[in-house]
């Protein structure tokens, strides 16, 4: 099959009889993070912008519109939630045990899954039941075992590619048989950002390098098209080896036909992603390749509709449509469905029953409480060096690598602790902010505090490495001009977990000034810099001086691409998630007074007004922020609440 549906598709359509056309919708899901309920665990209270209980509501409607449909999920579904922590650590799965997320999927009928990154943060034991309950193929090329001499030869964590065998209807009403091939890819940084869990149990291979490999072998075995579930987001036009965000180089790839993509919590097609060579975000193509991003945490559904005749012994696809349906617009876009083509089973209430059983355990759980707080902790201001929350798990950071090392060497070092807020707005949200009252702590608090399954670590670097961090973080903000007004502060491709605050050191950022990094960590300048007046203990930075810098296993081990991190500066590892180590500090303390102020300020800009977009919960505390003369503006159509502030 051709891969660019040119204008010679669109003549011949028009010499092929209406009522043997087939109409093939394929649905896409991604990175639903244990995102069952509409329901925001953290804040505790609904959230109906999200939930696959919900989304299914939409894919029920979207198979009542198109008589031949296949859904597929696009990995990062088992993690993110209190939910995919409660089955995790405090259930656990035996042997045959029905994890919520495969009941839901097996429920809802998907054709084939992929697994993304954060499927092993519980492990591969874990993993591993969770999904052999699964009732349709797990697709992975570049996922193994063992890497072998090239990709055919690789042995796999699951099967590299699947050929689903199906039988679609046309407009006439006749039958046809159709082959339709699966092949499923991951980010090959797993090894990196995992390394602590699987140790050495899991190799990755380049992700173009395996599809590349495997998509002949699926045309010689049968298949009339390919589909890409790519764990991956929309990064580089050109390929580099180990790539993290390899959609443009994927959708080049001869012989695949579609691209269901991911990882990155984007939408596609969407403005974006405009004026990309190769991206066309009216058609929804990448490289003349249909493609789509669904979003995150069940936000939308993802669709793809192909318009197929067979010609010649072989489908030919003569037109495809893109969109995303955002479950924000469901109930005015879909309140009354179409009418069926023809018999469709329900599937969403069954799905309500299964995520109601789950949720309500969770609920139970998360309501616990472990100690107490004298004042509010949020993130509200965190680019603005006032953040309670990050402050917290720094301190708790800190305490459980000294009392690690008390004892070793290493002890006689200086100890820092690193902090990168887990919420903080960005893509995820005017809701994905920590907002925790003063009064009880609970379970949900820490669950707030601190989203992922990290472990401990800690690093040992030079005062040298620590200013790369800083700059690396400074890249966050825009760039900042003297004498105009309203210029908006933050970079939002910017991922708000690389905003790295470097605690035990003071340091100011002068964003008047360009920066040395982009929201990638590539080097635009190395002769630009931000960081400004870095002190420690009261005196200059030495560049020489060497430090214990406490992190989490995530950053530790290269993510990000921070200077210095790596293996081979890893001086202190533990196997206790850092929400463990959260809950025994505050614990032991009868009532915590926890300081907002980060460990940084912003340098004045002269004459300058900026627009920080935050949490609309953020309008009670902006006494916070009192030195920058706030003045909100109102939401934007995200939600976020804009405020000016002065520099």
């Amino acid at each position: 099959m051709h891969e660019n549906m040119k204008q010679d598709r669109l003549d011949f359509a028009s010499d092929v009889a209406v009522s043997a056309t087939v109409d093939l919708r394929i649905m896409e899901t991604t990175d639903l993070h244990v995102h069952l309920h509409p329901y925001d665990y953290y804040a505790d209270c609904p959230n109906p912008d999200v939930g696959l209980s919900r989304l299914a509501e939409l894919i029920d409607r979207a198979r009542q519109q198109v008589p031949n449909c296949l859904l597929f999920d696009n990995g990062d579904f088992l993690q993110g939630t209190p939910v995919g922590d409660y089955f995790a650590y405090d259930m656990g799965l035996k042997e045959g045990d029905l994890h919520p997320v495969m009941a839901a999927m097996n429920a809802l009928r998907y054709d084939a899954i992929t697994i993304g990154n954060h499927e092993f943060n519980y492990g591969i034991e874990f993993l591993n039941k969770a999904l052999l309950r699964a009732d349709c193929p797990v697709v992975s090329a570049n996922i193994l075992h063992e890497k072998g001499g090239n990709p055919l030869l690789d042995r796999h964590f699951a099967r590299p590619y699947s050929l689903l065998h199906r039988t679609v209807t046309d407009r006439g009403g006749r039958a046809h048989p159709i082959c339709i091939g699966v092949i499923g890819v991951a980010p090959p940084q797993i090894t990196i950002w995992e390394r602590q869990m699987l140790n050495g149990r899991i190799q990755t291979r380049d992700m173009v390098e395996a599809v590349r490999a495997f998509v002949p072998e699926m045309r010689a075995g049968g298949a009339d098209l390919v589909v890409l579930l790519a764990h991956s987001g929309i990064g580089a036009i050109r390929h580099s080896e180990n790539m993290e965000n390899a959609v443009i180089p994927l959708a080049g790839i001869e012989g695949v036909d579609l691209i269901l993509s991911g990882h990155s919590h984007q939408v596609f097609p969407s403005p974006a992603f405009a004026d990309i060579p190769g991206v066309d975000i009216v058609r929804g193509t990448i490289c003349g390749k249909p493609t789509v991003m669904s979003g995150f945490f069940g936000s939308h559904l993802g669709l793809i509709d192909l318009r197929l005749v067979r010609s010649g012994g072989q489908w030919e696809i003569l037109s495809a449509e893109v969109e995303t349906r955002a479950l924000r617009e469901a109930s005015s876009r879909f309140t009354q469905p179409e009418a069926p083509q023809g018999p469709v089973v329900l599937n969403s209430p069954k799905v309500r029953k299964i995520v109601t059983r789950a949720h309500e355990a969770v609920l139970e759980s998360i309501r616990q409480p472990i100690g107490r707080s004298a004042a509010p902790i949020n993130s509200f201001f965190v680019y603005l060096g006032q953040s309670a929350a990050t402050t917290l798990v720094a301190e708790a950071q800190r305490d459980f690598v000294a009392q690690g090392l008390a004892g070793t060497p290493l002890a006689d070092l200086p100890l820092l602790s690193a902090v990168a807020p887990s919420k903080a707005g960005g893509l995820g949200g005017a809701r994905n902010f920590t907002n925790i009252a003063a009064g009880v702590l609970t379970c949900r608090s820490l669950a707030d505090l601190y989203v992922y399954p990290n472990r401990i670590a800690a690093l040992r670097l030079t005062g040298a490495d620590l200013l790369l961090w800083l700059e690396r973080a400074a890249s966050a903000y825009h760039q900042i001009h003297p004498g105009l007004a309203d210029q908006p502060l933050m970079d939002p491709a910017f991922p708000g977990y690389n905003f790295e605050m470097l605690y035990g050191l003071d340091y100011e950022f002068d964003l008047a000034a360009p920066a040395r990094f982009n929201h990638l960590g590539e080097v635009l300048n190395p002769g630009d810099s931000r960081v400004r007046n870095v002190r420690f203990q009261g005196r200059p930075l030495d560049p020489a001086q060497e430090f214990i810098l406490c992190t989490n296993s995530f950053r530790a081990h290269g993510a990000g691409g921070f200077q210095g991190a790596g293996p081979g500066s890893v001086v202190f590892e533990d196997a206790r998630v850092t929400r463990e180590v959260l809950r025994a500090f505050v614990a032991a303390q009868d009532c915590l007074e926890i300081p907002a102020r980060a460990p940084f300020r912003l340098q004045p800009v002269a004459g300058a007004t900026a627009i920080l977009s935050t949490g609309v919960a953020a309008h009670p505390h902006l006494e916070m922020i009192a030195d920058h003369a706030p003045e909100v503006l109102g939401a934007d159509a995200r939600g976020f609440m804009r405020v000016r502030l002065t520099l």
